[in-house]
C-alpha cells in the first residue's frame, strides 16, 4: 500500500494538471477550474484512509474536506479580487495565507453534515455573487506559451501535492482533511493565467473552481453519510454518481454563462 500512495501522488498530480491545463488552452480557464474543483484530489485521499484506517476514521477525514470547503471559498474570491492589483505571487501569498487562517478556524469547529452542506451550497451561492465582474467574458486572448509552460505547472504542483501529504500520518483525520482541499491545482493554474493572460483569466480559473464545488459537496455529504453503515464500495460509488450528475449540471450554467 505506501508504495500505491506514493505512484498515487506521483503519477496523479502531473496527469490532473496536465489534463486541466490543456483543457484550458482549448476551452478556457475556466473550464480548467471547473475541472479542478471536482474532487479528483482529496477522494483518492479518502479512498486510501479508509482502506488504511477504516470507515470511521475515513468520515471524520471527509467531514473535515467538506468544511475545508469554506476555506476553498476564500481563497477563491480573496485571488479574484487581489489579482487586479497585485501580482501572482502575492495574490497567490496572500491568498493562501488567509486559507490556512480559515482552516485552522476551522479546526477548532465541529459540524453536523446536513447543516455544513446547506451552509456551504447557501455560501457558494453568495460567493458566486460575490466575485469580480469579468472585464472581458467572450474575448479569448491569443498567445503562445514558452515551451517550459506545462512541465513547469506539473513539476509544481507534484512537489506541492508531496510535501502537503508528507505531513498528513501525524496530523488526524479532521485536519488531513481540512489541508487535503488546499487547491494546489487552482491555485498553480490561477498563477500561470494570471501571469501569462491577465487578471480576468485567473479570475475565470477561480469562478470554474467555485462552480466545481457544488459536486465537491454533494461527493462528501454522501460519503459521509453512507461510507460507514453501507462500506467502501457503495459509499464511494455513489459518490462518484452524485458528483458527476451534479457536474453536468455546473457544466451547463458555465458553459451558458461564457
Amino acid at each position: 500500500m505506501p508504495t500505491f500512495v506514493s505512484i498515487l501522488k506521483i503519477v496523479m498530480a502531473p496527469t490532473l494538471i496536465g489534463l486541466a491545463s490543456l483543457a484550458g488552452r482549448k476551452w478556457g480557464p475556466a473550464i480548467s477550474g471547473w475541472i479542478v474543483g471536482m474532487p479528483l484530489t482529496t477522494g483518492p485521499v479518502i479512498f486510501i484512509l479508509a482502506v488504511q484506517q477504516g470507515t470511521a476514521y475515513a468520515t471524520t477525514a471527509a467531514l473535515g474536506t467538506l468544511s475545508g470547503g469554506l476555506s476553498l471559498m476564500i481563497f477563491a474570491l480573496t485571488y479574484s479580487w487581489l489579482a487586479r492589483s497585485f501580482r501572482w505571487p502575492i495574490t497567490l501569498a496572500l491568498s493562501s495565507l488567509l486559507f490556512f487562517a480559515t482552516t485552522f478556524v476551522l479546526q477548532q469547529q465541529t459540524f453536523t453534515i446536513l447543516p455544513l452542506f446547506l451552509g456551504i451550497v447557501g455560501l457558494l451561492l453568495i460567493t458566486l455573487r460575490l466575485m469580480p465582474p469579468d472585464q472581458a467574458p467572450s474575448q479569448v486572448t491569443p498567445m503562445t506559451l514558452p515551451w517550459w509552460d506545462l512541465p513547469a505547472r506539473m513539476i509544481v504542483v507534484t512537489a506541492l501535492v508531496l510535501a502537503l501529504t508528507s505531513f498528513s500520518t501525524v496530523l488526524g483525520p479532521r485536519l488531513t482533511g481540512l489541508l487535503a482541499t488546499f487547491p494546489v491545482y487552482a491555485s498553480t493554474l490561477s498563477a500561470f493565467a494570471q501571469h501569462l493572460q491577465g487578471p480576468d483569466a485567473a479570475a475565470r480559473v477561480q469562478r470554474g473552481l467555485l462552480l466545481g464545488l457544488f459536486s465537491f459537496a454533494g461527493f462528501y455529504v454522501f460519503l459521509a453519510t453512507m461510507l460507514q453503515p453501507f462500506g467502501i464500495a457503495i459509499g464511494f460509488c455513489g459518490a462518484i454518481i452524485v458528483a458527476l450528475l451534479i457536474q453536468g449540471g455546473s457544466l451547463f450554467v458555465l458553459q451558458h454563462a461564457r
